[in-house]
């Protein structure tokens, strides 16, 4: 049984040198994928980490365009409530000038306005009660023949001519609106330097 022994060491030294250079092979094989897997998982994780970064940095990036825009329509909002409020204040002004200068100022109005020299002033029931007959007065010392109408307006300063059914207004709101457009950007630039 010596022999049968022998052959049965040899057999089982083959086999376990076969299995062990198949475990080699493998191992090597194994190490190999993995290798290459890692260096795959490597690349992803720094493509990861880039998408994530520039995701990131294009968010901020929004976000601050964003905040730098509704910064931009504040102070905007802000610098056309300082005109508006501007203009209301030169409406105000010019309505509560002294009684001269404001009949004056009306006075002027209705000779810029006026086409026959007839018409009939209509004013606010404040104007028609403080200056109305004083502003008659003078728009007629120079030969016109206009009328106090007993009629009032809405209006919060300033006059409308009436000659029939037509009628010029040339109330200070409407005044103060035909100069917003042409003085907003003036006044915009005065204020805002």
């Amino acid at each position: 049984m010596k022999g049968t022994e022998k052959i049965i060491a040899h057999i089982e030294a083959d086999a376990k040198a076969e299995v062990d250079a198949i475990l080699s092979d493998t191992e090597k094989k194994c190490a190999a994928i993995q290798a290459k897997y890692e260096e795959q998982a490597s690349g992803l994780y720094s493509d990861k980490i880039r998408a994530g970064v520039k995701a990131c940095q294009d968010q901020e990036d929004g976000a601050l365009r964003i905040s730098r825009m509704e910064a931009r329509k504040s102070v905007l909002a802000v610098k056309q409530e300082m005109i508006e409020k501007s203009f209301a204040l030169a409406q105000e002004k010019i309505i509560s000038l002294p009684e001269d200068q404001y009949v004056a100022f009306l006075a002027g109005l209705a000779k810029r306005a006026c086409v026959t020299g007839s018409e009939e002033v209509i004013l606010n029931q404040r104007d028609h009660d403080a200056v109305g007959e004083k502003l008659i007065r003078t728009l007629n010392a120079d030969g016109a023949k206009m009328t106090l109408s007993d009629e009032t307006r809405e209006i919060a300063g300033g006059l409308i001519l009436r000659r029939g059914s037509i009628e010029a207004n040339c109330s200070t709101e409407l005044l103060v609106e035909l100069c917003k457009g042409e003085l907003s950007s003036k006044l915009a630039d005065i204020l805002f330097q």
